[in-house]
């Protein structure tokens, strides 16, 4: 396990162990960095490689991926540049490790920088879990996503999140050609067993 430094984010490496498995792109909530998602990633996905950057934005010393005007409200411009300075850092981050092109597990704020990657440099992703995600941008291009997969858990009693809006994310995903799985539990904003257990299964039929 290696913690460095690419592209200006600070991030930790894990080797895998399994090489049949993808590797995942952990990608942290508000005020989270690089070392909490990895014991999620290695539950959900046992001996897959791992890489885990920590958000260079800071909002009241909390790391976030891009800045945000209120809660909800996107500042779009940076989401923007962040979601291409992540892409250049996951193929930096590939080519240092050898490793093919991850599958993304975002938290909230990880989720959706997760989600603006696959809408704006869907290369960089071999698919994704976004958890409690939301539309990152009003308007966005119409990407090629072909057979991409994609899991979205969403919290039907989640506060932050409109059921509404992640339906919206969802179908823009499905009309860009993606393959996509959206499943709204009886949950608000935090993680819980069912988000665990549903994305450990999807990424193990991801194995085959």
């Amino acid at each position: 396990m290696t913690v460095a430094t690419a592209s200006s984010f600070t991030y930790r490496h894990v080797p895998a162990t399994d090489a049949s498995r993808p590797p995942l792109l952990l990608l942290h909530g508000t005020g989270g960095d690089e070392n909490d998602l990895i014991p999620l990633g290695q539950m959900i996905a046992p001996g897959a490689a791992i890489v885990s950057p920590r958000g260079k934005v800071l909002e009241n010393g909390m790391p976030r991926f891009f800045r945000r005007l209120a809660e909800g409200v996107f500042d779009e411009a940076d989401v923007i540049r962040r979601a291409n300075d992540l892409g250049d850092f996951i193929a930096e981050a590939r080519e240092r490790h050898g490793l093919a092109a991850p599958v993304a597990v975002g938290f909230s704020n990880g989720a959706n920088i997760a989600a603006a990657l696959l809408l704006l440099r869907p290369e960089a992703l071999a698919g994704a879990v976004l958890i409690r995600a939301m539309t990152p941008l009003a308007d966005a291009p119409k990407p090629d996503l072909a057979g991409k997969p994609i899991l979205m858990l969403t919290g039907a009693m989640d506060p932050i999140i409109p059921e509404a809006n992640a339906a919206e994310l969802a179908r823009r995903f499905e009309t860009s050609g993606a393959n996509v799985e959206h499943e709204v539990l009886p949950a608000g904003h935090s993680l819980t067993q069912a988000d665990i257990r549903l994305a450990r299964d999807w990424l193990g039929k991801l194995r085959a």
